[in-house]
């Protein structure tokens, strides 16, 4: 069953305009916070003089150091919760081996000068090397585990789900991508799109209506709200084949494959990437049916046993009927006497029970005519019959 194709509709013009202004404020309001924080570095630059500069110098010393800090904090904020932990506690132990490393080269041979640039040089190596071990590190960590606000931090993970030519023009896709059973980004890779096009301008009339039957699903698939389509132009040019290819790029983003191709389920399974089969979906949403019920089907033609008549369910499930080769072109209600599953599908098997016409009731015994003389005559004993009846006893 298909739905009709239904686009999001245009957000509110005063709910837009509110999330702008909000924006707008946002930006203003750190322009003038890092506007106030550089003017201040200066003037403390300007006054102080540090490292003996005066002047211009210490004025470009100042802005010097405000712009570093406020691009430092720039780029701070794309990182995590969990790297910046994770640069946190790398620092603080970098500084804590630094220190320790210093105390041990203070009776050293060194002069003094040598001795505080080796101290300031193992300081900042160990800081460097903490901050970014520790940030690269720091998605290992499992924050969730420690509770409260921490329990909200949730690495950000795309789910990916790769099309096949096969399903795209199947075209059940999109019906279930209207229902919204499907989630996560939608994949066309580009050797796909190549393939979808070179069908559609095949010779052959039946490959070309198919060919533009997929893309038009895929023009109707991106109309759709809530669901995001993303082409992907990684083509693998060592691999030729087209489903090794569906098979690697799922490797490389972690993804799902949509196929209903049963040999491309069966390879991608071996090489283990999950695959999502429209087959075996369409075959778990069939209607269960158990030995006993009755189901009502229409005859469509005859069985190969005797006596046997065939049947179709609205999902295409063959129902084989005993005892209803007459009839054929009727609907009858047929019991269900056994379910085989096989790999092509499902078939049942029914048994139709002929309504035997009621036999008539016998009438009362009082509405029964009665005999009469003229029915049903007896002689009369005679009286000669009689006495020779007593002399032979």
């Amino acid at each position: 069953m298909k739905g009709k194709e239904t686009k999001a509709p245009p957000p509110p013009k005063v709910f837009k305009a509110e999330i702008q202004g909000k924006e707008q404020n946002y930006l203003v309001d750190i322009v003038i916070v890092r506007l106030i924080f550089a003017i201040t570095l200066t003037l403390v630059a300007y006054f102080i003089q540090p490292f003996g500069f005066s002047g211009l110098y210490t004025i470009v010393l100042g802005l010097a150091s405000a712009v570093g800090i406020i691009y430092f904090e720039h780029r701070l904020k794309r990182a995590t919760l969990k790297r910046l932990i994770g640069a946190a506690v790398g620092s603080i132990m970098g500084i804590t081996g630094a220190s320790l490393i210093s105390h041990m080269l203070t009776d050293t041979v060194f002069d003094t000068n040598s001795l505080s640039f080796i101290k300031l040089f193992i300081l900042f190596l160990m800081t460097y090397v903490g901050l970014v071990v520790g940030a690269n590190k720091g998605d290992l960590l499992n924050l969730s585990a420690l509770g409260g606000v921490f329990g909200g931090e949730r690495p950000p993970k795309k789910s990916y789900k790769i099309l096949d030519t096969s399903v795209v023009i199947d075209g059940r896709i999109a019906d279930i991508c209207e229902t919204g059973f499907l989630d996560g980004i939608l994949v066309i890779p580009h050797f796909v799109l190549r393939e979808l096009q070179q069908v559609a301008d095949s010779a052959d009339t039946l490959k070309r209506n198919r060919g533009r039957r997929g893309l038009d699903i895929l023009q109707r698939i991106q109309k759709m709200a809530g669901i995001t389509v993303q082409f992907f132009e990684n083509d693998f040019p060592a691999i030729r084949e087209v489903d090794m290819k569906l098979i690697e790029l799922a490797k490389e983003l972690d993804a799902k494959i949509v196929t209903n191709d049963f040999n491309l389920n069966k390879v991608a399974q071996l090489r283990g990437v999950e695959v999502l089969n429209i087959n075996e979906l369409a075959n778990a949403l069939k209607p269960v049916y158990l030995p006993g019920e009755t189901m009502k089907v229409f005859i469509l033609k005859e069985g190969k046993e005797f006596n046997q008549g065939i049947a179709y369910l609205d999902d295409g499930t063959m129902v084989v009927v005993d005892n209803a080769r007459k009839m054929i072109g009727k609907t009858v209600e047929s019991s269900v006497t056994s379910v085989l599953q096989t790999t092509a599908g499902k078939m049942i098997f029914g048994r139709y029970e002929e309504k035997r016409p009621e036999m008539s009731h016998h009438p009362p015994r009082e509405d029964r005519p009665e005999r009469n003389s003229h029915s049903d005559p007896r002689p009369e004993r005679t009286p000669e019959r009689q006495a020779q009846t007593e002399v032979s006893h």
